[in-house]
C-alpha cells in the first residue's frame, strides 16, 4: 500500500487549499493514479484498521441493486446513514444504476407512447466476460445525468472498466472525488473485492486494480490523523478467501479475511 500512502505525502507537501461543498476546508491535487497487484496479497491498509466487514455488506447491497438503509434483503451497514431520507431512502445511487439503469422504449414506430426497462449491467458485465473477453467495452457507469438530481449523494466512484489479458482479470476506476483519508482505503478495498468475485465467476485471476482519481482531497481536520498515520510502517497484506458460490448468491459469510493485523483504528471525521 506504499502508493496510497505517496498520495498522502504528495497532497500534503503539494496541494492547495481549496474551499469545498462541506464547508470544512482541503488541500488537494487534481489528478493521480496508483495500481495494486492482487497477486501480491489484498489491498486493505495496515497502517490503521479498515473495517472489511463493512466494505463487505455495502458492495453487497450494491450488488442487490439496493437504495435504502433499512432494506431487508441487505445486512445493515450505517456508512450512508448520514445522507439517507427519514425512511432510509437514497434515490437511484449506485445500486440502482448497476442493476437496474433505467431506459424508455418507444411502444411502436411513430408513437408517444414510452414503456420503462431497465439495464442490469453488471449481469451484462458477466455475460460479456465470459462470451467475449477481448472486448474494450467492459464498463459499468453510475453517472447517470437524467438522474442525479434525485440522487442523495451523486456518485464518486462513478466509472470502472474491465480487461482480460492472459487468463488475468484487471480493473480501472475512475473516481471524480476522493477522501483520502476516510474513502480511499474503503474504496480500494472494495473494487478489489469486486474484481475477486468477477474474476472467480469468470474462471480468472484477479490481477491489477488501477484507481485514477481526479479531486484528490485531505479535509484540514484529517491532516493531524494522516501524519500520525504516515509515521507507522506497512505490515504485510492480508488474504481473502470467497466460498466458490454463484456470483449473486454469495453472502456476508462467505467472505473470509485472514491474517491482517492492522496498527490502531484513527477517527476521522466525516464531513457531509
Amino acid at each position: 500500500m506504499e502508493q496510497y500512502h505517496s498520495q498522502i505525502r504528495q497532497i500534503l507537501e503539494q496541494g492547495e487549499r481549496r474551499e469545498d461543498r462541506t464547508g470544512t476546508g482541503t488541500i488537494s491535487v487534481f489528478g493521480m493514479q496508483a495500481k495494486y497487484d492482487l497477486r501480491e496479497g489484498f489491498p486493505l491498509l495496515t497502517t490503521k484498521k479498515v473495517l472489511f466487514s463493512a466494505v463487505v455488506r455495502e458492495l453487497l447491497w450494491f450488488l442487490r441493486g439496493s437504495t435504502n438503509i433499512n432494506d431487508e434483503l441487505t445486512q445493515y451497514t450505517p456508512i450512508w446513514d448520514a445522507w439517507a431520507a427519514e425512511d432510509g431512502e437514497l434515490g437511484p445511487i449506485y445500486g440502482y444504476q448497476w442493476r437496474k439503469w433505467p431506459r424508455y422504449i418507444q411502444v411502436e414506430a411513430g408513437s408517444d407512447l414510452y414503456r420503462k426497462e431497465h439495464v442490469d449491467q453488471i449481469q451484462n458485465l458477466l455475460d460479456e466476460i465470459k462470451s467475449n473477453p477481448n472486448s474494450r467495452r467492459l464498463i459499468v457507469n453510475a453517472w447517470n445525468v437524467a438522474d442525479l438530481d434525485r440522487m442523495a449523494l451523486p456518485p464518486c466512484h462513478l466509472l470502472f472498466q474491465f480487461y482480460v489479458i492472459n487468463g488475468r482479470l484487471d480493473c480501472q476506476l475512475y473516481q471524480r472525488s476522493a477522501d483520502m483519508a476516510l474513502g480511499v482505503p474503503f474504496n480500494i478495498a472494495s473494487y478489489a473485492l469486486l474484481m475477486m468475485m468477477i474474476a472467480q465467476e469468470c474462471n480468472l485471476t484477479p490481477g491489477i486494480f488501477t484507481h485514477t482519481i481526479g479531486d484528490a482531497h485531505i479535509y484540514l481536520n484529517h491532516i493531524e490523523g494522516l501524519q500520525k498515520q504516515l509515521q507507522r510502517e506497512s505490515r504485510e497484506q492480508p488474504v481473502v478467501e470467497i466460498a466458490k458460490k454463484p456470483f449473486f448468491e454469495l453472502q456476508f459469510e462467505d467472505f473470509k479475511l485472514l491474517n491482517y493485523d492492522p496498527h490502531p483504528f484513527i477517527k476521522f471525521p466525516v464531513a457531509v
